[in-house]
């Protein structure tokens, strides 16, 4: 495995999720590859912010001995938009979280993880909160 791409959402969760995309870095010897995904319709920070945000999350991975060698903020759709990116890098994982929504939550915001997982040409590796 060379390469890792962790989708983040800046969520709670997200801390776990880097930790554990980076164990696996570290213990496959794969670049770990972070990505923040801004949609037009969702409300959010500046990119200001998610480039800071960002930047925390690679000094975490760092530390835990992984290896980052990209932080990358994208707009767009995030579900397409972490698919295109993970083929753009030829990432052999995705790491991502997955936040257990059903019903109507479910159907009102969509599933990105879903959608990553039964699009992505490469393994998809859900992370529970």
């Amino acid at each position: 495995m060379k390469t890792i791409l962790c989708p983040l959402d800046f969520s709670a969760a997200s801390a776990g999720l880097v930790a554990y995309a980076a164990a696996l870095a570290v213990g496959t010897g794969a670049e770990l590859h972070l990505l923040y995904v801004q949609e037009p319709a969702a409300p959010a920070a500046g990119e200001d912010d998610a480039t800071a945000a960002l930047d925390r999350h690679r000094a975490a991975a760092e530390a835990a001995g992984a290896r980052c060698v990209s932080t990358d903020l994208a707009h767009g759709e995030a579900a397409s938009t972490i698919v295109a990116e993970a083929q753009r890098q030829h990432a052999d994982l995705i790491v991502i979280g997955a936040h257990g929504r059903t019903g109507l939550s479910r159907f009102l915001m969509g599933n990105t993880a879903e959608f990553v997982v039964r699009t992505a040409t490469c393994p998809t590796l859900l992370v529970r909160e």
